[in-house]
């Protein structure tokens, strides 16, 4: 009769609290891993960004995630004026600002 109904067999004894939260010790130790080498440098690559984007200026020369590389003439809320090439100006989002170039970079190319 045994081929029809499966044999009977005793349950492990109920897991004790410690083991319980022992068993999330792993999962714990992951999110720290992940938040000290992601999830922080991201955010301190971001704040560092947008203290780049503040920081904007007449004058100063840039490069653009396109990577165009010019001088910015005028500085508005979200935009910005770049010269790329003599009386050739391209309006740009200010995110869109990668990197702030030395200065006399332009002269240099």
């Amino acid at each position: 009769m045994s081929f029809l109904i499966s044999d009977a067999w005793a349950q492990a004894a109920p897991a004790t609290p410690e083991q319980g939260l022992l068993s999330f010790l792993p999962l714990i130790a992951l999110f720290v891993v992940f938040y000290f080498f992601l999830i922080r440098p991201q955010m301190r690559r971001q704040r560092e960004h947008q203290d780049l984007v503040k920081g904007l200026s007449k004058g100063d020369e840039v490069v653009t995630t396109g990577g165009l590389l010019g001088r910015v003439t005028e500085v508005g809320d979200t935009f910005l004026k770049v010269e790329i090439a003599k009386n050739l100006e391209v309006r740009v989002q200010r995110h869109a600002i990668s990197a702030i170039m030395p200065k006399g970079t332009l002269k240099e190319l």
